[in-house]
């Protein structure tokens, strides 16, 4: 997948840095950590400009964390519950309820670059709860403001090791799906097989 990403950003640079972090801010699975440290590679490289990738990966990220927020808010329980009923993600909408409850702004702000597998969920749940949205925006351009500088530093300071990074991430996170799709189907199996 982080192949595929480097070579759209590879083509079509700056534009496809930013349409990638809308979708992964709004929920799409995409490695965009580890993205954020392959463009800090292409800045020390000379490929990229360090104040375009902050200014339009930001802008990337904030967008993507506005979708989610809409979907919940003009949404509702009602579009959210469809779409966990779907495609799953219920127990990350309690969580990220839970942590909304108790940190407030400062949980999206700290969803945005310190707990991120949270920040799409976060979003959904600001807007279901009606968390005031300018809060909501500030908290979010505070975060994604932080997060994109933080990783496209440290990929420019170890721009000579993101490759290897890259590679061994890359490996560990299709174990992970693999035994995570194991896990799963042997769950409906199982919940198959009792039923009948």
């Amino acid at each position: 997948m982080i192949d595929q990403l480097l070579g759209w950003l590879a083509l079509y640079g700056i534009p496809a840095l930013f349409g990638i972090l809308v979708l992964t801010s709004a929920g799409f699975p995409f490695p965009d950590s580890l993205l954020m440290l392959a463009v800090g590679s292409f800045v020390e490289q000379g490929e990229l400009k360090l104040w375009q990738v902050l200014v339009f990966g930001s802008a990337g990220a904030i967008l993507g964390d506005q979708t989610g927020y809409c979907i919940g808010r003009f949404g509702g329980k009602r579009l959210v519950k469809r779409i966990t009923d779907r495609f799953g993600g219920a127990d990350k909408i309690k969580k990220s309820h839970e942590f909304m409850e108790k940190w407030g702004g400062a949980g999206v702000f700290f969803s945005r670059w310190l707990v991120g597998p949270l920040g799409p969920w976060i979003n959904i749940s600001a807007g279901v709860t009606e968390y005031p949205w300018k809060h909501f925006i500030i908290w979010d351009i505070l975060g994604e403001v932080l997060w994109v500088s933080l990783y496209v530093t440290l990929g420019m300071i170890f721009s000579d090791r993101v490759e290897r990074i890259s590679e061994l991430l890359g490996d560990v996170t299709w174990v992970i799906l693999g035994t995570l799709v194991a896990v799963f189907l042997g769950w409906k199996l199982l919940r198959y097989f009792r039923g009948s």
